[in-house]
């Protein structure tokens, strides 16, 4: 993995601005840190992730995972909803959680000989997870490295000030993610450095 990321640096950075981000965040940047290898765990704690701040999601991530710490995944299943809801997961999320872990417990899988595409139809089967929760997984726990996800507010902001854009039309990021290609989820990983940090490439460009 450390091969492609090395990879992914030297073509992202033929992009001026990606280049400035690379050389920011590149020592800092940890592809594997999210990684679980307990599948429904770790879209469990995509799911906590959903439209909360990065700050709230690690809190509530660790709980959940002091709470499942030497569990089995049936034991999980038997987790009381109101036990999920008492670490700051809300009631629809818990349920979701619980859809997971269902899906697991009935379904086995072989996501390494699967498509991108085929990876989240399977996962977007299951209520609670979509598109940007399976491109999440297809990232952190398949690790495949073109994947970006366009309804990702901190990966679009991040876009907005780095790149000096006010409003992104389509086909302006569609030009984005191919300059990027075929390394689209090294870029999001800078990205998302970029705007949890909040250094941005200066001065603003107009044009790129």
């Amino acid at each position: 993995m450390q091969n492609l990321f090395e990879e992914a640096c030297d073509h992202l950075s033929k992009d001026k601005i990606m280049s400035f981000l690379v050389k920011k965040f590149k020592k800092k940047i940890n592809w594997g840190n999210r990684y679980n290898p307990n599948h429904a765990v770790s879209i469990s704690n995509l799911i906590i992730e959903q439209q909360i701040s990065f700050k709230a999601a690690i809190t509530v991530k660790k709980r959940f995972s002091d709470l499942i710490n030497g569990m089995s995944n049936e034991e999980i299943l038997k987790i009381n909803l109101d036990k999920l809801q008492s670490i700051g997961i809300s009631y629809k999320k818990a349920e979701y959680i619980k859809n997971v872990f269902n899906f697991f417990d009935t379904s086995n899988h072989d996501f390494k000989h699967m498509s991108d595409a085929q990876v989240i139809k399977l996962l977007s089967s299951i209520k609670g997870v979509g598109e940007w929760t399976s491109q999440m997984f297809l990232i952190f726990s398949l690790f495949r490295e073109n994947i970006f996800s366009p309804k990702d507010l901190a990966l679009i902001n991040s876009i907005k000030k780095n790149y000096g854009i006010d409003n992104i039309e389509n086909e302006m990021l569609d030009e984005l993610v191919s300059r990027w290609s075929p390394y689209n989820s090294i870029a999001c990983l800078f990205l998302w450095e970029s705007i949890e940090n909040k250094i941005f490439y200066s001065p603003k460009v107009e044009k790129f």
